[in-house]
């Protein structure tokens, strides 16, 4: 064992994945990179990650921001796409995020607590029928 493969034990492993993607896609703009979640960029990284729960009476989007300060938030939706921009010291996050169904964008409640971001929207109305004469 390498003194380094104490440290991150799973490098070799995500360096194959990775070469085997980038193999499966054939292509170089296609390259997929599992860089390690320290690094810093663009968008949610490894540590990042965001849930979906649906019922009947709401959808609740949660989203972990961690080291994000609430004031660095934004939180736009059109109904079908929820997009969260957020910035910490070290990473920038904008991602967007297809819903399940349509929601009532203008009903929507937000909450961040420790690094968590939860969103509640309830669901857009149904379309009423038409009555033909």
């Amino acid at each position: 064992m390498r003194r380094d493969d104490r440290d991150e034990p799973f490098d070799d492993l995500f360096r194959e994945i990775e070469r085997m993607m980038n193999e499966m896609m054939n292509g170089a703009d296609a390259n997929v990179d599992f860089s390690s979640s320290s690094d810093v960029g663009n968008g949610f990284g490894m540590d990042t990650h965001v849930d979906i729960h649906e019922t009947d009476d709401e959808l609740r989007v949660v989203a972990d921001l961690p080291g994000v300060e609430k004031d660095n938030i934004e939180l736009e939706c059109d109904g079908k796409t929820l997009t969260i921009s957020a910035e910490s010291e070290h990473r920038q996050y904008d991602e967007r995020v297809s819903l399940p169904t349509r929601v009532n964008e203008h009903t929507a409640s937000a909450t961040y607590n420790n690094g968590v971001l939860e969103v509640v929207f309830d669901p857009a109305e149904q379309s009423s029928g038409i009555s033909l004469e």
